[in-house]
């Protein structure tokens, strides 16, 4: 009994080979796979393995080796579709009845192989031919070797639209057969048909099984379009299949990334150095059902796939509608990340010129789905009006409500709206504007207390900074955070110094949390035109805190663990003391903030190697060396 392709393929999906041979065998966990003593011949020590990931079995002592109905026809003593029917049976599968219809069909899909296999061999065969020389040399400049040619079955089309043709219908194949094939092409006028692929190197594509069905080729000169693929098919659906699939279920069982490129010579490049996950769609963008089979290629727990483009305009273009097209799809540990080359570079040139290094730089700097959103939403649009803000806002909304998994829409919700809030609220002053001098300000004004500031990078108009002070390299250490305590304990004891200290404390975000409520609540209280009549005592202003909620952290602020490390912040201590103790604090504590910021915007260079990015890098370089810090000899900066 002959059953359809894609019922077979269907029942190996539903069943884990490992399910199934754990009911006739007691199995052992061993890394990604599976072992037990061979069911097939007589061992003490297991040998026989099961693999989940690459769908079957090998026994290293006998050479047992076979998929899940290879293992049931074998251990149960059934024929092949008496195995079929039992799984079909575990899995919950009715069982196709073919009629004579689907027979034909059947015959007609095998012959429809059997052709496109025969012209594989023939495009192969013509490379190495004198017509192919072309062809050949093509494949040279662009820095492939006799193995590489063998290996991915390149091969060349004639400028003869009747070669092909001729030698297929030696081989007993018809001209509806190679039409149907997507092999020649029938003229309108009803002239005899003609060969499709013309004067083109040739790459074919295979199934998931690794069986050839449909060829992409390029032309080398003339008129036409640059690439044709065949159309779709009896045996080939371009919107469904990637080029290199075969190939890279192999690579993702194994544990290698899986990443999509642009094109066929993306592929090879990326496959001869070592990344060997590599596909590419064919002929159109990354549809919905490619991105279903890539989900489909990575073991459940690392279904995140490298969506990897050009670094040009077209480039971003199309990963901004690979982006439109995951988002429907989206489901917990279920995304992708997205990944820009350099200007000017696709993975095979770049490969070519700086080597497979490079490449693994651009896949380690590739940003999550999340961030791709935003920049595809925010990046290039105008922001300068409420309305423009709103736009943004707006585009960003309707693309998180495509997302169908409730519980992953509402996340990205919750972070595109922080993002939002971030971009959009209203520029404060910023502390990183160099060494504070008594009595003069920064030229920022004080601006509005009752919330953090958000910080401008220095030379970068319209540039912020969006992290929270608590984050980045040596914002949460002890050292920090007794610095936090020592200067709002000081400010507590001593609010007559509230005056000239409000806007440096009021420019420097605390990375404690609770210390960062705290001092707006300080700020808030203190800048409060209600308190400006008379004079607002420490005692006061204890209470006033301690009303607002505050009274458990104001208690542990001022106590001998925060005195014993600054006695100016004593409230016996004098108002000269205070202020001449504060202040070095204040500065140590902004020094370490620059450093954070710089080494963020290093690390934002080397993701995206963009103007801006460059020019806050820069900016923050000139802040450093104006606070005082110093430089070290390969181009960075001291840690304080």
């Amino acid at each position: 009994m002959a059953f359809p392709p894609q019922f077979l393929e269907e029942l190996r999906s539903r069943l884990a080979l490992s399910e199934v041979v754990s009911k006739r065998l007691r199995l052992i966990r061993a890394g990604r796979e599976y072992k037990a003593p061979c069911p097939f011949h007589n061992e003490k020590s297991p040998s026989f393995y099961v693999n989940d990931q690459k769908g079957f079995f090998h026994c290293f002592g006998c050479g047992a080796h076979g998929d899940v109905i290879g293992f049931v026809m074998r251990h149960d003593n059934l024929g092949f579709p008496e195995a079929v029917e039992h799984l079909a049976g575990e899995a919950g599968l009715p069982v196709p009845r073919p009629t004579e219809e689907d027979r034909q069909r059947y015959e007609r899909r095998k012959t429809l192989h059997d052709l496109v296999e025969q012209a594989a061999r023939w495009f192969e065969q013509q490379l190495h031919t004198s017509a192919g020389r072309a062809g050949l040399d093509y494949f040279m400049r662009r820095g492939l070797d006799g193995d590489t040619i063998a290996r991915f079955r390149l091969g060349y089309a004639p400028g003869d639209s009747n070669a092909l043709r001729t030698y297929l219908g030696k081989q007993g194949f018809s001209d509806e057969d190679m039409v149907n094939a997507g092999l020649l092409k029938r003229p309108d006028d009803g002239r005899s048909p003609y060969s499709f692929f013309r004067n083109r190197v040739m790459f074919p594509v295979t199934d998931r099984r690794g069986q050839v069905v449909a060829f992409g080729g390029r032309i080398l000169e003339g008129d036409g379009p640059k690439y044709v693929n065949t159309a779709d098919t009896p045996l080939f659906h371009k919107g469904t299949l990637l080029y290199g699939l075969s190939r890279a279920r192999q690579a993702a069982a194994d544990g290698k990334p899986v990443i999509v490129a642009e094109g066929y010579m993306d592929v090879i490049a990326l496959v001869r150095a070592g990344f060997e996950g590599a596909v590419a769609p064919l002929g159109t963008a990354l549809t919905e059902t490619q991105v279903q089979e890539l989900w489909k290629l990575i073991p459940a727990a690392e279904k995140v796939p490298f969506l990897c483009f050009d670094g040009d305009n077209a480039g971003r273009r199309a990963a901004w509608r690979a982006v439109e097209r995951i988002l429907p799809h989206l489901a917990p540990g279920q995304s992708a990340r997205v990944a820009f080359l350099p200007e000017g570079e696709d993975p095979d040139s770049l490969i070519r010129a700086q080597g497979p290094k490079a490449m693994g730089a651009v896949l380690e700097a590739a940003i999550p789905l999340s961030d791709a959103l935003w920049r595809m939403e925010s990046e290039g649009r105008p922001t300068d009006t409420p309305e423009a803000k709103a736009a943004v806002k707006a585009a960003l909304e309707a693309r998180v409500a495509t997302i169908a998994d409730r519980d992953v829409q509402g996340f990205y919700r919750t972070e595109m709206r922080r993002r939002v809030d971030e971009a959009f609220a209203p520029a404060r002053p910023a502390y990183n504007r160099g060494p504070w001098v008594p009595g003069q300000g920064l030229g920022q004004g004080r601006g509005r207390f009752g919330e953090p500031p958000r910080r401008h990078v220095p030379g970068v108009p319209g540039r912020l900074t969006s992290k929270p002070a608590g984050e980045g390299r040596g914002r949460a250490s002890r050292l920090a955070s007794m610095r936090e305590r020592i200067l709002l304990a000081t400010i507590i004891n001593h609010p007559e110094l509230f005056g000239e200290l409000a806007e440096p404390l009021g420019l420097l975000p605390f990375g404690d949390p609770e210390l960062e409520k705290l001092r707006w609540a300080v700020i808030e209280c203190l800048s409060d035109d209600r308190n400006h009549d008379s004079t607002l005592d420490a005692a006061a202003l204890c209470r006033h805190l301690s009303s607002a909620g505050h009274e458990t952290m104001v208690g542990a602020l001022l106590g001998e663990s925060t005195y014993v490390h600054a006695g100016f912040a004593r409230p016996d201590a004098s108002t000269e003391d205070a202020r001449k103790g504060w202040w070095p604090a204040w500065r140590h504590l902004h020094q370490e903030r620059v450093l954070d910021d710089l080494r963020e915007a290093k690390a934002a260079l080397t993701r995206d190697n963009s103007e801006a990015n460059f020019a806050r890098v820069v900016a923050l370089q000139q802040e450093v060396i104006k606070s005082g810090l110093g430089m070290t000899d390969d181009g960075d900066f001291d840690d304080v």
